[in-house]
């Protein structure tokens, strides 16, 4: 049998036309901006990149002060570059020619539990973790039950309990449950939720008035 390839599938999904999915359009990517963006204000975070930019519509409400987009599809990067092309502050990046840049925050939204294989997902929870000078955040699913998906381009994974065992130097500062939890119907709840990581050693405290 033919061994599933996330990187094929994606770059196979948008060269036909296909978008990154109901979780970066609508009333998730709204969700999804207020709490992003309220952090970014009030941890002053200067840079950001994204492992996983897919098609760009998730950006349109972003607020980021300089941004680095990655993806594995060769069609989802040209299509950003095209949508973004007057934006100095954003650049975009084909995944395989990431040179090491590091951030102040680095994001996964929506591709953790796109991650069928096992190495594909270790290689990238660990440079999600190593690009961030400050802080991580995942917006993902968090558990092993994956029944009703076997044969499908979703995986789940208790991520948390990984990055816990093998990441001690990161801790979680806060999770952020769905807006819209999921209740049978993606098109109308997710089942993602905010995890939010800073790096132990910072003695960063949470501000009064911080929204998220």
């Amino acid at each position: 049998m033919r061994r599933f390839s996330s990187e094929n599938y994606w770059e196979e999904r948008y060269r036909s036309e296909g978008d990154s999915g109901v979780g970066s359009y609508g009333k998730f990517a709204r969700f999804k901006a207020d709490i992003i963006n309220a952090f970014v204000g009030t941890h002053e975070v200067q840079s950001v990149i994204e492992f996983g930019c897919g098609d760009g519509n998730q950006l349109r409400l972003a607020k980021y002060p300089k941004y680095l987009g990655l993806d594995v599809s060769k069609t989802a990067i040209s299509k950003c570059r095209r949508l973004y092309a007057n934006d100095k502050s954003k650049a975009f990046v084909l995944r395989h020619n990431y040179d090491g840049q590091r951030a102040d925050l680095t994001l996964s939204l929506d591709v953790i539990y796109h991650l069928i294989e096992d190495d594909v997902f270790e290689n990238y929870i660990r440079t999600l973790f190593a690009a961030s000078n400050r802080y991580v955040i995942i917006y993902s699913s968090d558990s092993d039950d994956n029944r009703g998906y076997e044969g499908t381009h979703i995986k789940h994974r208790n991520f948390s309990s990984w990055v816990k065992q093998n990441l001690p130097e990161w801790k979680l500062m806060k999770h952020v449950p769905n807006r819209y939890p999921y209740k049978g119907d993606y098109k109308t709840g997710s089942f993602a939720e905010f995890f939010i990581y800073r790096k132990a050693a910072q003695t960063h405290r949470k501000p009064a008035n911080a929204n998220y």
